[in-house]
């Protein structure tokens, strides 16, 4: 008897038999895939499709903001190359152009790409907002990034959107998108403490290029307070939004407690 006509079995694929991931980043994004990859739980599998874009040097406001602009524009040829893969759910990997337009322009966004791709989506904004709410208490935030101060306001935007107030950010104004990768540990580190104070209720950092997923967890326990890795949140939220609960060690609270 064929396996395909065996009474009540769904056929599945046999890594993915919990979900296929369809991870959607840009062509010059180095950070983001092996950060998810370290994220994934086994029976989930993750399938990145590269958001095709020249390795923009951005070197003002305009040139940054025109850069993440060609990003979204180009998401979607993205995502018809993923659905040949039949994926379960789409993971956004680039997360500058979801907090555009604050709350209303989050939103608009990613029914945009459920709409063409018939499938929910995970975005960095969303899952920032919803790690803020799962840990609870927080109304006073600081975040950083690898923007221009344009896109920062972007984020302010949203934040407040959401009933969060910005105390302060940095924007780190890395001068390409495949510099944003070679922002180094001790940059983070340094950042971290300079946004901290007694009038910050928990940390944000976002930019996916930017791998912070490690030193986030690392700085909750000498700060004390929540500090989000925009990657953490990204994948967290999608594995919560697929009904998949595993807590992971050693990647901060979000995924270890919520």
């Amino acid at each position: 008897m064929s396996l395909d006509t065996v009474p009540g079995r769904r056929n599945r694929d046999q890594l993915a038999w919990r979900r296929k991931f369809g991870v959607l980043g840009p062509s010059t994004n180095t950070v983001v895939q092996p950060d998810f990859d370290d994220l994934r739980v086994p029976g989930v599998t993750n399938h990145y499709s590269r958001i095709v874009v020249d390795d923009a040097q951005a070197v003002s406001n305009e040139t940054f903001m025109a850069g993440a602009w060609e990003i979204s524009h180009n998401t979607i040829d993205a995502v018809k190359g993923v659905l040949t893969c039949r994926p379960d759910y789409l993971v956004m990997g680039m997360s500058a152009v979801t907090f555009f337009g604050g709350a209303e322009g989050a939103r608009k966004w990613r029914e945009n790409v459920e709409g063409v791709s018939g499938l929910g989506v995970s975005t960095g904004a969303d899952a920032v907002a919803a790690a803020l709410g799962a840990y609870g208490g927080i109304r006073k935030v600081a975040f950083f990034s690898p923007y221009y101060p344009t896109a920062n306001a972007e984020v302010r935007g949203f934040l407040s959107d959401h009933g969060y107030e910005t105390v302060r950010d940095i924007a780190l104004q890395c001068p390409s998108w495949t510099s944003i990768a070679e922002v180094e540990e001790r940059c983070i580190v340094d950042t971290l403490k300079a946004l901290d104070g007694d009038d910050v209720d928990a940390l944000i950092q976002v930019g996916t290029n930017l791998s912070a997923i490690r030193i986030a967890a690392a700085a909750e326990l000498w700060l004390g307070k929540p500090v989000i890795a925009i990657n953490t949140a990204t994948y967290w939220h999608a594995l919560r939004a697929n009904g998949i609960d595993e807590r992971l060690m050693g990647f901060g609270r979000l995924m270890s407690e919520f």
